[in-house]
């Protein structure tokens, strides 16, 4: 079996709970018979000649126009390329502006008297979206409406209409805002996305936090995006990643709201401005001025109540009535010899792979053969999106058999990254090096020291015997572990009786290079105790 290149099923921003964004088109007072002309439904009938027919004209929404007689799509005037069964989905939600079309539905659209898959429809539905720019700048078109179908939520109107489908739509969605358009759609993370949108409005400071490359700033992104409609005075980013000087945190925050400093005391000219606002403040990337990030954060909290934070970062901002968030890896297949295709993709780590590996090439088939191969990577990346995309953009050198083949060498092959990234997300080298570089040196010394352990986890007590040809105490070295799992370069299973502490794969690989570096190889060997 051969299964097309999947994408995630993103549940609705829409769903109950959720006001935010809520497109209601307003019934139709038109004759019954009027109406049946609006029906796009018609327009590509096959036996039928579309120039003769009324309905056949232009629909319109946003900067797109749809000519279905024509089969075109134009953006801004400009024509773009869509797939046939990716176009003949948009006509079908067109057809049905605001009401949910099923899948059963769709699939007979675009697979007329033909049993497919439902995960050929998630691919083309994922394929629309990225051609509309879904999501970006906070412009919705398509919602899920989960194990159902999908919507088309955005304001609808037909050539010859005075009015769109849903009037006033489009502008209830503006508020003031500075997130960036998103080009990809998050993987796996729906459900994450929704628990931690409904979670925000309850707590004043929540902080998402997890190993680079983990895609801390694209939930973070996607849940403020959310709640975009939920502040009356807009959702801000500020991306403290290219500060170097912890000083200007407040300065960043207050440039990213566009307020001028009068005085030299930001912080707290930033707090009297803040005062009276209802916003929500999105600060991203706080690990390497972690300090400052939490005194800003405290100020905040204790003077402006109605400004919220979403935070990002490698480790806790340790601020007062901070709720943490520790966000996981993508779920891949167990090690199991017989994976077949459809079951990998019921991986959101193999169908990020998938996805991403069709976008580099063109389309991509997860075959039988190959599913086994996806499920090894991603099992080897330990899951990480970042790492998965890298790995996936090298199968078009190395084909899926030579990228598993490369695993043991992952850094070396992980270095092909999108040149819009920042320089920490070009190569995984790279992820790792921001995140060595903020530790201290005897944080250095224990994360390469517990790449040793032969063992794929240990207790906490077994990590006492590092410090035994080191000058360091049994209780600095447990310590130290201890601020190596808060800062997310340990991973810690308190699920049984006592903790497990693990490193990643990934961790591991590059832990051992800088003890290979330190020319620390040759004498240092640790085994876990039993």
């Amino acid at each position: 079996m051969t299964i097309a290149v999947s994408a995630h099923q993103q549940n609705s921003p829409f769903a109950e709970g959720f006001p935010l964004n809520r497109i209601h088109p307003p019934p139709s007072h038109e004759p019954e018979g009027h109406r049946k002309y609006r029906r796009v439904d018609a327009i590509l009938s096959t036996t039928a000649d579309p120039i003769n027919r009324p309905a056949a004209r232009a629909v319109s929404f946003g900067p797109f126009s749809v000519l279905p007689a024509q089969r075109l799509l134009r953006h801004a005037g400009e024509p773009i390329r869509v797939g046939s069964r990716a176009f003949d989905i948009l006509i079908a939600l067109l057809d049905r502006p605001g009401e949910l079309v099923t899948k059963n539905e769709l699939i007979s659209r675009a697979w007329p008297n033909t049993h497919v898959d439902e995960g050929n429809l998630k691919v083309q539905v994922a394929l629309l979206r990225r051609v509309l720019g879904d999501g970006r700048g906070g412009e919705r078109y398509l919602a899920t409406d989960p194990g159902r179908g999908y919507r088309f939520v955005a304001p609808v109107t037909f050539a010859g209409d005075l009015h769109p489908s849903a009037p006033g739509a489009a502008e209830a969605t503006k508020r003031g805002f500075n997130l960036p358009t998103r080009l990809t759609q998050p993987v796996g993370r729906a459900d994450i996305i929704n628990k931690l949108a409904e979670r925000l409005p309850q707590c004043r400071l929540l902080t998402v936090a997890g190993p680079g490359g983990i895609g801390k700033t694209t939930v973070a992104l996607a849940v403020a995006e959310q709640l975009i409609n939920a502040y009356e005075h807009g959702v801000w980013l500020i991306d403290l990643a290219p500060l170097s000087d912890p000083e200007l945190v407040p300065s960043a925050v207050m440039t990213a709201l566009g307020f001028v400093a009068h005085s030299g005391e930001p912080l707290l000219e930033l707090i009297s401005r803040l005062r009276d606002k209802r916003m929500l403040l999105v600060l991203d990337n706080c690990e390497h001025v972690i300090a400052s990030a939490e005194g800003l954060v405290s100020a905040v909290l204790r003077g402006a109540p109605n400004v919220q934070i979403l935070a990002t970062s490698r480790e806790p901002l340790r601020a007062a009535g901070e709720h943490l968030y520790r966000l996981p890896p993508l779920a891949s297949p167990p090690a199991s010899a017989g994976v077949i295709a459809r079951e990998a993709l019921s991986f959101p780590a193999v169908q990020l792979f998938v996805e991403r590996t069709a976008s580099t090439l063109g389309e991509f088939e997860l075959s039988d053969a190959g599913a086994p191969l996806i499920a090894t990577i991603c099992r080897n990346l330990d899951g990480i999106p970042l790492a998965i995309e890298l790995a996936a953009a090298r199968v078009g050198a190395f084909g899926l058999q030579g990228v598993a083949a490369r695993m043991e060498d992952c850094f070396r092959l992980l270095t092909v990254g999108y040149r819009t990234a920042p320089p920490r997300h070009q190569t995984m080298y790279a992820t790792f090096e921001w995140s060595y570089r903020l530790l201290s040196d005897c944080e250095q010394s224990v994360l390469r020291r517990l790449s040793t352990f032969a063992a794929t986890s240990f207790t906490l007590g077994a990590t006492a015997t590092l410090a035994a040809d080191t000058d360091r105490s049994e209780s600095e070295i447990l310590d130290t572990v201890l601020e190596l799992v808060a800062k997310s370069l340990v991973v810690a299973d308190v699920q049984g009786a006592e903790p497990r502490l693990r490193l990643l794969e990934t961790t591991r690989t590059y832990a051992r290079t800088k003890l290979a570096e330190n020319a620390e190889c040759d004498t240092l060997y640790y085994r876990q105790s039993a």
